[in-house]
């Protein structure tokens, strides 16, 4: 197969040390060279050998494995809001990519992909010999019935948000052309697009974009059909998630090796996930609380995975409710703030501090801007000329759980106090606030990683898409957003991600303190279970020795 035009320029940027090494295998993959030959041509380059090495391990077969989670309601998952439900139903249905823990994406669902050289035309190739649970083959029109679904507005998926500036017309409410998803045969899929857009591989691996059985209208729960290693036989909601081993025939992965994953509910309190690794009653947790590492890493059975993630959260404000529908007042509520001062009360100084744009130092188009510190007279100075000379009052809304958004939100109230910004806290069991995440007025949401710094952008800030929380709507932000999403080469994409970000520093609704480092645990005689920077857990990979 006849590699993209643009990977020749690829490799010129890497001579050059204009791109990394990791940031060349990552754009070569999204633009359809395999990641093997990625790797073999940037070794080659730089001499040095930097695949990563398969290791080879007797992986034991059987058993069941327990892991600590939250079992929230899992029955749509096109529109997923938070990872953790994902978690359940990715051991069931797949995913069209798979972004790997080095962030380079590779065929899962699809063997491959090639894209047009003005990335208009993006040719998806589907994974021969891969059959449903019941039976049925795998086929493009399975995979052209669920882009429709999740790209309909009336769904409210938030792949619209990462979709909408390249498959939807200027109104969002339909797609811009009428063979924008063609079906050319059973194998393969053409993507038809009305910009260019660099991300499109990475955009399918988006965790609301399960791929399930259009014979189930979208629905998902126990019994459902999947091409995944696992099935649903149990799911109780705050309590517990049983996966049995599908013994599918036609599983295209290594593994599976459990015979079955249990997912426990512990509730929102901490310590119990403590005490149940420490009494041996969970395996693993999937995502370990900050304030408790030092605990776990005491355990002499126990295992601490870390990663350095573009997980955050942010404190936003729906930019159309007043006092919060004045510029100047979203900026002085970021002058108030010290992140660095809020990442150490918060995080332990795990991570690094945030700068109000929400395009984080690990994404390779991040931009370094002066940095903002925090000054408590200009934001005095900013809510007087916004009519506020006494200062304003306010409400945020926050979870109860995980403990470090808590403790930032309170770090924050604190110092916003000393610019005249007076602000309760209403704290929320998690159930109960993904309820409202969207709907308060002013709330604190965390958001976790994706590999490029322009697709939070589009998910979060982009007018009018499901997940723009704080209502913003920019027309200048959305056009230099969807012009940076089409462009390769990163030092010029960076050239205009350094404006979408003086735009939300300036303009944008968010007061962002912290970057996280994050940490999943399990016992040592687990094995496959490392930490993902999105927080995935893939059953397929894991096993437990007896």
């Amino acid at each position: 197969m006849a590699h993209h035009s643009y990977f020749s320029s690829l490799q010129e940027q890497l001579a050059d040390g204009r791109l990394d090494r990791r940031e060349f295998v990552r754009y070569s993959a999204l633009l359809g060279v395999s990641a093997t030959a990625a790797y073999a041509v940037a070794g080659n380059i730089v001499g040095e050998d930097f695949a990563p090495k398969a290791v080879a391990q007797d992986m034991p077969v059987g058993g069941s494995m327990r892991i600590a989670m939250r079992v929230y309601v899992v029955n749509d998952p096109h529109t997923f809001s938070w990872v953790i439900d994902s978690n359940i139903a990715r051991q069931v249905c797949g995913y069209l990519s798979r972004t790997g823990t080095d962030n380079v994406t590779r065929p899962d669902l699809l063997s491959g992909w090639e894209a047009s050289d003005d990335l208009l035309t993006w040719t998806l190739n589907v994974r021969e010999g891969v059959n449903w649970h019941d039976g049925r083959a795998f086929t493009a029109e399975d995979i052209a019935w669920n882009l429709n679904h999740v790209l309909n507005p009336e769904t409210g998926s938030s792949v619209l948000g990462l979709m909408k500036g390249y498959m939807m017309n200027d109104a969002g409410d339909a797609l811009w052309d009428a063979n924008a998803i063609e079906i050319i045969d059973d194998n393969t899929v053409r993507l038809n697009t009305r910009s260019p857009n660099i991300a499109i591989a990475e955009h399918l691996f988006h965790y609301p974009l399960l791929i399930v059985d259009p014979a189930d209208d979208g629905f998902f729960g126990v019994g459902s059909n999947g091409t995944g290693a696992f099935k649903l036989t149990e799911h109780v909601v705050g309590e517990k998630a049983t996966l049995e081993n599908a013994n599918n025939a036609t599983w295209h992965g290594e593994g599976p090796y459990l015979d079955r994953i249990e997912f426990i509910d512990l509730g929102d309190d901490p310590s119990a996930a403590i005490g149940a690794v420490a009494s041996k009653q969970v395996h693993a947790v999937d995502q370990g609380d900050i304030v408790q590492l030092d605990a776990y890493k005491a355990m002499p059975h126990v295992e601490v995975n870390p990663a350095n993630t573009a997980q955050t959260g942010v404190a936003r404000v729906q930019a159309d409710n007043p006092p919060f529908d004045d510029p100047r007042v979203r900026k002085a509520m970021r002058l108030a703030v010290d992140t660095p001062s809020i990442l150490e009360a918060a995080h332990r100084g795990l991570g690094a501090p945030a700068e109000h744009h929400h395009v984080a130092p690990i994404h390779p188009d991040y931009a370094e801007l002066p940095f903002m510190s925090r000054d408590v007279e200009a934001a005095k100075a900013l809510l007087a000329e916004a009519g506020h000379p006494d200062g304003i009052e306010a409400e945020i809304s926050c979870k109860k759980d995980p403990a470090w958004e808590l403790l930032a939100v309170q770090a924050m109230v604190e110092q916003w106090k000393e610019a005249g910004i007076n602000v309760s806290i209403n704290v929320l069991p998690s159930d109960q606030f993904w309820e409202v995440w969207d709907k308060v007025p002013f709330g604190f949401t965390s958001w976790t990683h994706r590999p490029l710094g322009f697709m939070v952008l589009g998910l979060a800030y982009r007018s009018g898409v499901p997940w723009n929380e704080s209502h913003y709507a920019n027309a200048e932000f959305d056009a230099k957003l969807t012009q940076a999403e089409g462009i390769v080469d990163v030092d010029a994409r960076r050239e205009i991600m350094a404006e979408l970000e003086i735009i939300m520093q300036e303009d944008g609704p968010i007061i962002q303190p912290l970057w996280r480092a994050i940490y999943n645990v399990s016992d040592t005689r687990v094995m496959g279970y490392g930490m993902h920077p999105t927080s995935y857990i893939f059953g397929e990979n894991l096993a437990i020795a007896s």
